[in-house]
Formats: C-alpha cells, structure tokens, sequence
C-alpha cells in the first residue's frame, strides 16, 4: 500500500524523502501509517527497479543535500497495475488500498473508476451477506461490535452506491475526462474506515 501511494504522490509533483512523508501522513493518515524506517528503503527498492529516478539534488541547509525523486514511465505503468489490482488480503488492508485508491481516483479513466467501485461494492456485500449469516454472540459486548462493525459495512455500502451513482452521472454530462475527487469526500470515507 505504501508504494502504491508513494507512486501516486509523486506522480502527481517529484519530492524528497521527508516530503514524500509528510504528505504521505497529510492525505493518507487515516488508511496507512508511516515512519521515516520504510520511506527511504522503498525509495531506493523504487528507483532500483527503474520505477523512480533521481531529478536533482536539492542542498539543505547545514545538512546533506536532499535527493528529489520523480517517477519514471515504467513507475506509472507500474502504479496503474497496482491500481486496478485486487490482491488477496485482510479486510483491514483491503479497506484502507482502497481509501488510498480514491485518492487518486482523478489519475485514472472513469471506466476504470467504475470497475474499482463495482469490485469494492461486491466485496462488501458480500462481507455483510457473511456477517449477518453469523450467530449473534451471547456476551453483550462482542454482540455490540458485531453490531457496529455491520453498520459500517452498511454505510460503506451507501457511500459506494452513491459514488456509482455520481460517476455515472459525471460520463453522461461529459466527454470522458478523470473527474477529481474533493479532500472532503475523500475525508468523510476514510473516517469509515
């Protein structure tokens, strides 16, 4: 997830490490945690693959110059794949790939938008479906959770429904174009999850 979003960031401007971060905790601090530890191990795991390279080198001051990073073609073909890939993992990670998904939504063709959304309203049915087939717990607290935890998915689902709904709508209105996706819808989604 953290490569995924890493890519996503610069491809939208380069940056340094420290930068790289800071926003990384910024706009995705609610699906992923950082620490300095994985940023600049993955840099150099990316650029060793080709998917990054070095721009320039920006001298600070007192300190070492800092290495500014841009991806490269095949780091977005890369990024692109990692977008409308479903991997086989947790509920927990599957729901915050997603989150990191939305916000790069605007990077991405409206068709391809659509079949993430389709996918991610599918999956939590049928977790829902799972969920209440479920006996209810006899201890109250455990019964609680499993109670909160189904109004979640339920309202997860609501959301996706009208997301669905609004992208429809958008590439009826216009010629296909990525439509962006504001901080505060991108926000009021991630509090979900």
């Amino acid at each position: 997830m953290l490569e995924l979003a890493a890519l996503g960031l610069l491809q939208q401007q380069p940056l340094h490490g420290y930068r790289l971060k800071q926003q990384l905790e910024q706009f995705m601090s609610g699906c992923i945690s950082v620490n300095y530890g994985a940023i600049y191990p993955l840099l150099r795991r990316l650029e060793d693959r080709g998917d990054i390279m070095t721009q320039t080198e920006e001298a600070s001051q007192g300190g070492p110059s800092r290495k500014i990073y841009q991806i490269t073609s095949q780091g977005r073909d890369r990024w692109k794949q990692e977008m409308m890939a479903h991997p086989h993992e947790s509920w927990v990670n599957a729901r915050s790939r997603f989150c990191i998904k939305v916000f790069f939504f605007s990077h991405i063709e409206p068709a391809e938008r659509l079949k993430l959304i389709k996918h991610r309203l599918m999956t939590c049915r049928l977790r829902l479906e799972s969920q209440q087939a479920e006996p209810t717990p006899s201890d109250p607290y455990q019964a609680a959770i499993g109670q909160r935890f189904e109004m979640v998915l339920q309202d997860e689902i609501q959301w996706l429904v009208l997301q669905l709904q609004q992208e429809k709508l958008d590439s009826l209105d216009s010629p296909p174009q990525p439509a962006s996706m504001s901080l505060d819808r991108f926000t009021a989604y991630s509090e979900f999850s």
